[in-house]
């Protein structure tokens, strides 16, 4: 934690890394935590005190009272979703409305956005790319093409902006020949709620806030969704989401300039998840794969999706550390590995006959991943509440790791509640 600075925390693989609950370890040391990209369509889970909570849209610094939470510009919003998610938030004993500030520049998510993500998605057939159809992507495609609609249109003459853009998103619908669904009258009348409901909490010019807090010496901790490995510049391409997932997505995301960012910090699991379609090097179709799905309980959280499996991609990881400036490593589900005999994790990839150790332009085909094993610990660390009770297999992987990447790695955890994190010494 830096007082003046930004620090930021995202993820170094497909996304369900664990960022939730690593925000809300960390929040205590900061004055306010930032989300500063994606929208709904990513869920961060928390368990503590025997809740569980999904937080989608709302910073999870939210649990952490007196703490200053922003939704930063680079996040898209629906309201009716907000509403819902701020609303149970609140009948849990969580009240939101004088913590959590609102950018009047990030973008609303309209219900004409998520049936246009729909068409979108059906008209490619075979080439679907797994959206969760939240309207994630139409959203952030009117906002590059000028044609947006945002959280600051809700204040001033917001009827007749919005009719615009849904006869606009009407006619495109037309074109794909997708009809209404019979109850969108009731969504776009529980989205107007949402958007009424939006109006009772401060609408902020979140740049201007957050460089201020920043100039009275406050610690800001950016919360990223999703991962790097989904980014839409250096991700797996078209397999990926339509906001930049990195590092410099907190830059363009908040409004801070890139001489504000402190130190970053990368989650990654102790393997790999992807969910949806893309390419998937380590993934796994065996029993292993089956395993680690059924201990680690990789569901989506939003979606309840079966996520896709498979050993640690060294490879992948070393480039994302790299594109973000990773700092410190921050190792999720070590735990979910407990019972393996043996524990691989991809050093290189093996592709058109040459061994490459960087992660290349394509990962479509021709990828066949080279492993190196070690041994498993076979050890239930879940009760483990120091790092000098790690069985040495363990600690011999945290190592393996350390070097290979190059980085150090600074928490791991060995469960879902906030006490089976264990911070490692310097």
């Amino acid at each position: 934690m830096n007082r003046g600075k930004a620090d930021v925390l995202l993820g170094l693989q497909w996304g369900d890394e664990g960022k939730g609950k690593v925000v809300d370890v960390l929040t205590p040391q900061y004055d306010v935590v930032a989300r500063f990209q994606g929208g709904p369509n990513a869920g961060h889970t928390l368990e503590f005190e025997g809740q569980k909570y999904v937080l989608r849209s709302i910073p999870s610094g939210i649990f952490q009272g007196g703490k200053v939470n922003i939704i930063g510009n680079g996040v898209v919003l629906a309201p009716d979703l907000f509403m819902a998610e701020a609303e149970d938030l609140a009948r849990s004993g969580h009240e939101l409305k004088s913590r959590l500030y609102i950018s009047k520049k990030a973008h609303l998510i309209m219900p004409t956005h998520r049936l246009l993500d729909a068409a979108q998605e059906a008209a490619k057939g075979a080439h679907k790319v797994g959206t969760t159809g939240k309207g994630i992507g139409p959203t952030y495609t009117d906002k590059v093409s000028r044609n947006g609609l945002r959280v600051g249109d809700i204040l001033e003459g917001f009827e007749e902006k919005y009719a615009a853009h849904r006869a606009r998103h009407l006619d495109m619908l037309r074109t794909f020949d997708f009809p209404l669904p019979a109850d969108f009258a009731e969504t776009e009348r529980r989205w107007m709620e949402g958007v009424a409901y939006m109006r009772q909490f401060p609408l902020v010019d979140s740049d201007h806030e957050i460089n201020r807090l920043l100039r009275e010496g406050k610690s800001v901790l950016c919360e990223g969704a999703q991962g790097t490995m989904l980014d839409v510049d250096f991700g797996s391409y078209p397999f990926v989401t339509s906001s930049n997932t990195i590092c410099a997505g907190a830059c363009t995301g908040l409004g801070i300039g890139p001489n504000r960012i402190g130190r970053v910090f990368g989650i990654m699991k102790a393997y790999c998840t992807r969910v949806g379609a893309g390419p998937f090097p380590t993934e796994l179709f065996d029993e292993d794969g089956q395993l680690m799905r059924d201990l680690g309980h990789e569901y989506g959280a939003v979606t309840g999706r079966e996520r896709r499996c498979g050993w640690i991609d060294l490879v992948a990881l070393r480039y994302s550390i790299m594109v973000n400036g990773v700092t410190e490593l921050i190792m999720m589900k070590s735990d979910v590995l407990d019972t393996f005999p043996t524990i691989k994790a991809c050093v290189a990839y093996k592709q058109h006959g040459e061994v490459i150790d960087h992660f290349p332009y394509s990962i479509d085909e021709g990828i066949e991943p080279i492993y190196e094993e070690l041994p498993g610990w076979q050890t239930d660390m879940t009760h483990v509440t120091r790092e000098e009770d790690f069985p040495e297999a363990f600690k011999a992987y945290i190592s393996f790791l350390e070097t290979q990447l190059d980085t150090p790695i600074a928490i791991v955890s060995l469960g879902p509640d906030r006490e089976q994190t264990i911070r490692l010494k310097e």
